[in-house]
């Protein structure tokens, strides 16, 4: 009876994990609200698809990949919104296995999975960006290095540097991993990693792995620097580093305090001297993030695997305390954060719930946009609607064209142009912008005739002036009526017979566009 009890074991921890998975999945598509179109940036990685390159100048390629593959299943709103939450799926595996590879008890498995379930990565794991995916390679890299650590096999130095080729090819946010982890390993023991020649070597395949990123960056004039640089400009700069730290406390709340045990027990449990690289790794990370005023969630990757050692060390104190009444305990802490706080931080009510019920939206702070301004939604949430709006619109104007191939479709962000190329019913109705990737995707090859040009609110007040000479008429087709949607008011300008060849104004405008950056 004895020898199959670790058999018995094995099977209640599979099935325990497997209901895991099951309520990851089910909690996920729980929180779509169809009352919502998806989101601007998911408009563009999906449009990636078409245009399949090794570097882009928004976000590194491996999103495109992951595109091609929803497009090849529909491209349907279930295949966008599965594979974000199978990586939060794979997240929670991972902390699994790294729970059993530190010896921890059931309890620790259930208490960790448990964490990882009721945690942010719910809402990070809904929209299909590169947050999820960067999330589980920086906890898979982890992962690899607890297990380097046992085993000193030199098999998990070259699978790490795969898994860093896959998180540095999804966002190169994953870079500031190896600011956190290198000081780190050198000042513990396993600073000797470094003089072994396989370390040298799976650095050596990790470049070659992301080589033909790093020379389409190259041949582009470095675009991830510009960017990086604009960003830094406008957007970082005006962060509060205080604001960043204050951040983090609220992405895990309802797992704070085992990330804290997890600390402690790095620095002073015995069984986790090994680990105490650790420590420091989320030190230095943390500091380089604040330092350049980072926005708060690029550092969500950091906290699963600390979960991982905070719910093994508090498994073993209760084993050896018999103090498992503080088990169930311990396990619905993160489940009541989630109770507490899902109206407000983890499902997507309706526009009319959010109207009749804005106060406690507006006591966080959730309706105050990036203009500085109070709306009737978070921002996020006008961010999903408007868009099939607009591409219906745009599509039937552009069927009544009797020559539809020989009609631009210019679009003031890409957003816009996202969103009518993905619910556009005509195949040929394709859409630009002088914005993000679509500057490298207009086909200047053939002449246009005729001009949709669909401009933001903000800009729209003098296009038919500017824009009405070059053409034999003009007029306004419709216009975005959702006042709810975050591109309200954004106009659609139909133009006619051009008097000029309008790829010669294109030309020029992309030539200084790209001089500019």
């Amino acid at each position: 009876m004895e020898a199959r009890d670790p058999q018995i074991q094995m099977t209640k921890k599979s099935i325990i994990l497997i209901c895991f998975i099951i309520a990851k999945f089910l909690l996920q598509y729980f929180l779509y609200n169809p009352a919502y179109d998806l989101q601007r940036d998911e408009y563009l990685y999906l449009d990636q698809a078409n245009h399949l390159a090794w570097g882009y100048v928004s976000v590194p390629p491996l999103t495109s990949w992951i595109s091609s593959i929803i497009a090849y299943l529909g491209n349907t709103v279930f295949w966008v919104r599965f594979f974000p939450a199978l990586f939060g799926v794979l997240t929670i595996i991972i902390v699994w296995k790294a729970i059993e590879e530190l010896k921890g008890t059931l309890f620790a498995l259930i208490l960790g999975a448990t964490c990882v379930l009721f945690s942010c990565l719910l809402r990070v794991n809904f929209l299909y960006q590169q947050n999820s995916l960067d999330v589980l390679s920086w906890t898979a890299f982890y992962f690899v290095l607890i297990k380097y650590i046992n085993t000193e096999k030199t098999k998990w130095l070259f699978i790490g540097a795969v898994i860093f080729a896959i998180g540095f090819l999804n966002k190169y946010n994953f870079l500031f991993l190896l600011c956190g982890i290198f000081p780190a390993i050198l000042l513990s023991q396993q600073r000797k990693l470094f003089a072994k020649k396989e370390f040298i070597l799976s650095i050596l395949l990790a470049l070659l792995l992301i080589l033909p990123n790093l020379i389409w960056q190259y041949n582009n004039h470095f675009p991830v620097y510009h960017h990086m640089k604009e960003l830094a400009e406008r957007q970082l700069v005006n962060n509060s580093r205080l604001d960043f730290f204050k951040e983090q406390i609220f992405y895990f709340i309802g797992s704070l305090l085992i990330i804290l045990i997890a600390v402690y027990a790095l620095l002073f449990y015995a069984p986790f001297k090994k680990y105490k690289l650790f420590v420091f790794a989320m030190i230095f990370t943390l500091a380089v993030f604040d330092y350049l005023r980072a926005k708060g969630y690029y550092a969500i990757g950091l906290y699963p695997i600390y979960i991982s050692f905070g719910s093994v060390f508090v498994g073993d104190i209760l084993k050896k305390n018999r103090k498992k009444y503080l088990q169930p305990i311990l396990i619905s802490v993160p489940v009541l954060f989630f109770i507490l706080l899902f109206n407000v931080f983890f499902s997507d009510k309706s526009p009319e719930y959010i109207i009749k019920n804005p106060q406690s939206y507006k006591e966080l702070g959730l309706l105050r946009w990036e203009d500085g301004k109070d709306h009737s939604l978070p921002q996020d949430n006008a961010d999903m609607l408007g868009w099939k709006e607009l591409a219906y619109k745009v599509d039937s104007i552009y069927s009544k064209f009797p020559k539809e191939e020989q009609t631009l479709i210019l679009c003031d962000n890409y957003g816009l142009a996202g969103a009518i190329n993905y619910y556009a019913g005509n195949v040929k109705c394709t859409a630009v912008s002088f914005n993000a990737d679509y500057i490298n995707w207009f086909n200047l090859n053939k002449r246009y005739d005729n001009l949709i040009r669909v401009k933001e609110n903000d800009n729209k007040e003098n296009e038919l002036t500017t824009s009405s000479p070059f053409f034999d008429s003009a007029f306004i087709g419709d216009s975005v009526t959702n006042p709810l949607a975050r591109e309200y008011g954004t106009t659609i300008f139909v133009f006619k017979k051009a008097r000029v060849d309008i790829r010669n104004r294109i030309k020029k405008e992309i030539e200084k566009i790209k001089s500019d950056h």
